[in-house]
């Protein structure tokens, strides 16, 4: 039985393959990519057709806006809720060195989302 992503999700893997080797797996409705273990990136159809979607990160995040790209925001229950995922540059969707930059910042999120929160307790 083989799980073959689809076409979009395979070309998305192969423009963030800078980062390392990535791989789509099926999630809510879309995919999720990753590398080593750590998503950073989403395929999901939001309304306007299946995008690519980026993890940012606080730090990250102005980054996104700053080159015009959407917010990941959807409805629960008629209340917009949003993660911090951000569309992929319209020109990063061009190729692998186009996309370089971008790969890095989402893959710099990822790591930092996974590092251990440092607890107050002593």
């Amino acid at each position: 039985m083989s799980t073959h992503a689809n076409e979009f999700a395979q070309y998305c893997c192969e423009l963030l393959s800078t980062v390392g080797p990535c791989v789509a797996r099926r999630m809510f409705g879309g995919y999720g990519i990753s590398t080593d273990g750590l998503t950073l990136a989403l395929l999901a159809d939001l309304g306007g057709g299946e995008r690519l979607w980026l993890k940012a990160s606080p730090e990250t995040r102005a980054r996104f806006e700053a080159a015009g790209c959407e917010r990941f925001t959807y409805l629960v229950k008629g209340q917009p809720k949003s993660m911090n995922y951000y569309s992929a540059p319209d020109e990063a969707m061009e190729s692998p060195p186009e996309m370089a930059p971008w790969a890095r910042l989402a893959l710099e999120a990822a790591l930092a989302a996974r590092q251990p929160k440092r607890s107050k307790k002593r």
